[in-house]
């Protein structure tokens, strides 16, 4: 069994598809349902956000499952398969927990490090709880990302990175058009990072904020929080044609303001901010007349340098850590059905031995006999140690080799009882191969 991710985030498609995709309390329930009830998964659990989409599943086949889960979000979507497909992505058993913890962390999230997916995370888990979706692995994956999420939190300042992102670039802009202060300001976007820079330009006394996004609503709902204006997308050439700084925050596929809706700004320098991946802005913007041009790149070596910048790269390692040493556990853990079927023959074994000498030696007093079973236990123990041990320790090593599988076959055990043990409350532990296909183009 292994854990298969398939999803759709901000970083993977535009704002529209992820609009078609959201689904509310009800469409997850029936999603999740939906799920549960393929074929080839035995666990599941379901994050969703207004910015991703992704769902969770323990499987015991990696290509029929992600046809179905994948066909899942594109029926919800209401899509085709050639408009969804390009935007999902795969993620798979080690994979699969790598991106789950950096989801947690915060790393992968719009506004770096906000700390809202943790209880996004914490609610998919308790949903699949409820309706009996989530059993072992998941719930140990899961367990293990809300540890990983706080600790990125309790060990560094990682929920400030995406408020030091915003002023990084407004210092910047600064040098071009001055402060903000007084300034006519538009904020493209309505999500976290939207937020912040909302936020951010209102507290230092902007003279006009406007909010334009896509979803008049969730415009006019952050615009009413720091009594700004809100737009529609259709206005969005006016509210750049009269701003002195535009912050994009949408993260849309394909271009929002491309070079010419900027135009020649010569007699009105403007400051323009894409904090988006995919780029907001046309790049190619930045060679117009009073036109300056501040991104993700341009930002890069001065955020890492930044202690924001540096709270990021801690966060990496500690995520790291993290998925090492669940990975090593996990793995231990897959021989530990073997190594208990292996404990209990050697059991049966010496019963057995001790019940043939008390039949040849029904006259052996009980000290003796203690005595005797004490040291048969013993020899057992010491003949079984190291290859126990040692099964445990190559268990961490890569490789095609499944040293339960060799042990199991050495021993002759049977094969039943290993998996009686495997039912027993045994973590499920996967497999240990490794794929993170983007490339789902054998889905049909």
């Amino acid at each position: 069994m292994s854990v298969l991710v398939v999803g759709i985030s901000h970083n993977s498609a535009p704002v529209s598809l992820l609009e078609a995709a959201s689904v509310d309390a009800d469409g997850l329930q029936k999603l999740l349902t939906d799920v549960a009830g393929c074929e080839h998964v035995s666990e599941a659990a379901v994050i969703s956000t207004c910015n991703r989409l992704e769902i969770y599943t323990e499987v015991d086949r990696f290509h029929g499952s992600v046809e179905e889960l994948s066909r899942r979000i594109i029926e919800g979507a209401g899509q085709t398969l050639e408009t969804m497909l390009p935007h999902l992505y795969v993620h798979y058993d080690d994979g699969a927990v790598s991106h789950l913890f950096k989801v947690a962390a915060g790393l992968d999230s719009m506004a770096v490090g906000e700390g809202q997916i943790l209880g996004q995370a914490r609610a998919a888990l308790q949903l699949g709880q409820e309706m009996g979706t989530v059993g072992p692995a998941l719930n140990s994956l899961f367990q293990q990302a809300l540890r990983v999420g706080k600790r990125s939190r309790a060990e560094t300042d990682i929920d400030r990175a995406a408020p030091s992102l915003v002023t990084a670039s407004l210092g910047r802009s600064a040098r071009a058009v001055g402060d903000v202060r007084g300034k006519r300001v538009a904020v493209v976007g309505a999500g976290a990072m939207a937020g912040l820079a909302t936020a951010t330009v209102s507290r230092m006394e902007a003279a006009d904020v406007v909010v334009v996004n896509r979803t008049t609503a969730n415009a006019e709902r952050l615009a009413k929080e720091y009594a700004a204006r809100a737009a529609s997308l259709d206005a969005l050439a006016a509210e750049v044609a009269a701003a002195d700084i535009v912050i994009t925050c949408a993260g849309a596929s394909g271009l929002l303001v491309p070079a010419d809706m900027v135009g020649d700004r010569s007699g009105h320098p403007v400051a323009l901010i894409d904090l988006a991946l995919p780029h907001d802005i046309d790049p190619d913007a930045a060679s117009l007349p009073g036109v300056t041009l501040i991104d993700l790149a341009a930002l890069a070596d001065e955020l890492h340098a930044s202690p924001a910048g540096k709270e990021v790269l801690a966060v990496r390692d500690i995520v790291t850590q993290e998925v090492a040493a669940f990975l090593s556990a996990r793995r231990q853990s897959a021989v530990t059905p073997t190594v208990v079927a292996l404990r209990s023959m050697a059991t049966g074994v010496v019963d057995a031995e001790m019940e043939r000498l008390d039949n040849k030696l029904p006259d052996l007093d009980e000290a003796t006999r203690a005595e005797v079973l004490r040291t048969v236990r013993r020899v057992a123990d010491k003949l079984l140690h190291e290859p126990t041990v040692r099964v445990k320790e190559l268990a961490n090593e890569t490789g095609a080799v499944s040293y339960a599988a060799a042990l199991a076959e050495l021993f002759a055990l049977d094969q039943n009882a290993v998996s009686a043990v495997t039912r027993a409350d045994v973590p499920s532990s996967g497999g240990i191969d490794k794929l993170d296909h983007r490339n789902l183009g054998d889905l049909s």
